[in-house]
């Protein structure tokens, strides 16, 4: 049970009584991290959640975000991370199926799945098992249900080697005038529950997701991972939307962590109204069940819908069409209250606020004591130690990941995985953009900044395919939040993705909060996952393909000394520790819009886009050509510096808001024009080829290597791993 000594005292001062034992389960369940929020609503209150493209924000099953004038997008992000530790095959799966249901709740169709995953280093066993089961449970269910995964990012570092992080996101289209909410507004109308029965998987999933792993958990635990099922999936969505096409449906949520505890005192409590459940008719699966696992199951693939009694027998008829178990199990009634009876007697009756306002628990936060040795880096062979990048676990293609999944089925998907984002089309004028960011290793040094270069890294991806951000999501995982120095870090988090947003004028419309990924001591890379909306018109996408021989290359934005927290230091050197890049915010805020002026103003003559991230400069150049099959030739000896570089820096530093893109050669001028108009740091540094990758430093030649050996490095150490 993870109800504390006050909290039970305050149930009892507002119940008048002490709880039985099905309404202290229940409560157990909704006061817990995962549902309640207890620790960290305070803080989230930081985040911008409004804007003029903004429909709804945070609060319901997803968020919803305006794209055109007859179309809005629904998008959630959740994490599974628990239960994929566990058991990451179904943990995976049910993952993905809890945020598809999340959309359908909306009343819009899925059209797109992202994941961002965190593993242990491939050379360990069990990380290894965990990684290719992970990816395979993402892949059938997303496949078999028809909904293209088409992005996400992926790391690897001996911190997730117990807590593996996973993360996904969906986003479904949905017809203005079509939105629902998962509401119970009306008293009078009736609770229909679709969908599969309900059994005794997955009881006390939100409480084993709201405590820390041990070592017994892969055995001790493994009840509480629900079940998935694709197939029963497939046909819960087809018969929502078509009891939304044919009826007046007056809420609909579905059945994820809390199960029907969650799910009715939520609908009940956002309608001002409250429930009276008829335990004997909700439909199971197997014998002898107690209210008590009735009320907490978290099996898969089940709905509730608020609907007119008028109506039920439509309803019945479309349910039982499409195969679906389905019963009438309550009604809604004008008492904020929660009521059960299991016949004629009473087995709850309880204040429905004390299912969905936990008392808030104020924790202390206190900054770790940082801890930088003196340590001497040796220059190294700028050649041999790009190669060892492009191959390194967090810089190799993810061809092997992203091939598994269908991301061309429905037939939206204008750009493919393997670029900045993802791009899909909405109608013939417009597409929007969508992708994951986060650098676990720059939040873990610098909570602030690198939670607000998570942010600033989504967004740019954004505007790097020629999108307007208009929305964000977030997954914000860390450790066990009673700890000062793990709070400490999710505050200062929050705080820099704030300003950020804030900043950009972009708001967080959906998300979720993961605390206690720890194992034993062990406490998992802060790791706040941040996904962008962008809105695009399709006559401006761009990618960061090379197109042509003979384009100019040019870098926007200031480099600055910051290698800290570097993929070159991590990987070449073994080095974690010191400060990450810092985020300068007007100068990146500049810099951003400045890409997205010049892709509005000059489209045909800007033909590649790329923001620099992991690897810094010169392995951004290095997968421009790897993805295009095009070189360049570049000098770096004029890039534009913050402060004064060494080689090392130019190549490698991985500071914010800085972007490659490629010109017209008879369009360079004014480009230049613009830039420096707007005071916008720029050089130009090269031009695209056919022939060898060439960097210099003035009359230095430091790496002079085939496209072939950049792809051979790039695409072959997953593959080798998991062949």
């Amino acid at each position: 049970m993870v109800l504390t000594d006050d909290e039970l005292k305050y149930i009892n001062e507002v119940l008048g009584r002490e709880p039985n034992e099905l309404e202290l389960g229940m409560m157990d369940v909704m006061f817990s991290e995962h549902c309640s929020y207890k620790s960290s609503r305070p803080i989230l209150k930081n985040f911008p959640t409004d804007g003029p493209d903004v429909i709804l924000g945070p609060g319901d099953d997803a968020g919803i975000v305006n794209l055109t004038d007859e179309y809005a997008l629904a998008i959630g992000m959740e994490s599974h991370n628990h239960p994929s530790a566990v058991e990451p095959y179904g943990g995976a799966g049910t993952g993905i199926g809890g945020i598809v249901r999340d959309i359908i709740s909306m009343g819009a169709r899925p059209v797109v799945l992202l994941d961002a995953l965190r593993f242990g280093h491939m050379s360990d066993q069990r990380s290894k098992y965990i990684f290719d089961y992970v990816v395979k449970g993402i892949s059938d269910y997303g496949n078999r249900i028809g909904v293209p995964t088409v992005g996400g990012e992926i790391e690897f570092d001996d911190n997730f080697q117990y807590n593996p992080m996973v993360n996904v996101v969906c986003a479904g289209l949905v017809k203005k005038d079509e939105i629902v909410y998962g509401s119970a507004p009306i008293v009078g109308d009736v609770y229909l529950l679709m969908g599969g029965t309900t059994g005794r998987d997955g009881i006390h999933g939100v409480t084993f997701a709201s405590e820390e792993l041990t070592s017994n958990s892969e055995i001790e635990d493994r009840p509480a991972v629900q079940v998935a099922d694709p197939f029963t999936k497939k046909r819960v969505m087809e018969a929502t939307y078509e009891l939304l096409e044919t009826l007046d449906i007056h809420g609909v949520k579905d059945l994820g962590g809390g199960g029907l505890t969650c799910c009715l005192s939520e609908m009940a409590d956002k309608g001002g109204n409250g429930s009276l459940i008829d335990l004997n008719k909700i439909p199971l699966r197997e014998e002898n069940m107690t209210p008590y696992e009735i009320m907490l199951s978290e099996s898969q693939e089940r709905m509730v819908f608020a609907i007119s009694p008028e109506d039920v027998e439509k309803a019945s008829e479309i349910c039982e069409k499409h195969d679906l178990s389905h019963a009438v199990i309550g009604e809604i009634i004008d008492k904020r209250e929660f009521i059960i009876k299991d016949g004629d007697e009473e087995i709850c009756h309880a204040p429905n606020i004390l299912f969905t306002d936990a008392p808030i628990i104020e924790r202390e936060a206190k900054a770790p004591e940082k801890i930088i040795k003196d340590i001497e880096i040796p220059e190294t062979n700028p050649q041999e130690a790009l190669l060892a990048l492009l191959a390194s676990e967090n810089i190799t293609s993810k061809k092997w990941v992203y091939s598994q999944y269908d991301h061309e089925v429905q037939l939206r998907t204008i750009v493919k995985p393997g670029d900045d984002a993802a791009v899909i089309k909405v109608d013939d004028e417009t597409s929007f953009t969508i992708g994951t960011d986060c650098n676990s290793t720059h939040v873990l040094l610098d909570p602030y900044n690198g939670a607000a270069g998570a942010v600033l890294e989504s967004i740019n991806n954004a505007i790097s395919m020629g999108a307007r951000p208009i929305a964000l999501v977030d997954c914000l995982n860390f450790g066990n939040p009673e700890k000062p120095e793990v709070f400490w870090q999710f505050k200062e988090a929050i705080s820099g993705m704030s300003d950020v947003a804030n900043k950009f004028e972009t708001a967080f419309i959906s998300g979720n909060v993961s605390f206690y990924n720890e194992t034993e001591g062990v406490t998992v890379n802060p790791s706040p996952i941040v996904g962008t909306v962008g809105v695009v018109d399709n006559a401006h996408i761009k990618t960061l393909t090379l197109k042509e021989k003979g384009d100019a290359l040019l870098i926007i934005g200031n480099t600055y000394p910051e290698l800290d927290g570097s993929q070159y230091y991590k990987e070449i050197h073994e080095v974690v520790q010191g400060y990450p890049p810092k985020i300068r915010l007007e100068e990146n805020y500049n810099v951003s819009m400045m890409i997205q002026k010049l892709i509005q103003e000059y489209n045909d003559d800007i033909t590649a886009v790329h923001d620099i991230s992991k690897g810094g400069l010169v392995t951004a150049l290095a997968l421009m050509c790897i993805k295009s099959d095009k070189a360049v030739t570049a000098n770096i000896a004029n890039i534009p510096e913050g402060e004064t570089l060494t080689r090392d820096e130019k190549l490698f530093s991985e500071s914010n808001s800085r972007f490659l893109i490629t010109v017209k050669s008879d369009k360079v001028s004014q480009i230049e024009e613009v830039l420096k108009e707007n005071n916008v740091a720029y050089a130009i540094i090269g031009e695209v080829t056919e022939e060898n990758f060439i960097v210099t430093d003035s009359n230095d030649e430091l790496i002079n290597i085939e496209i072939e050996k950049l792809v051979e490095a790039n695409t072959s150490t997953i593959e080798n791993q998991m062949a």
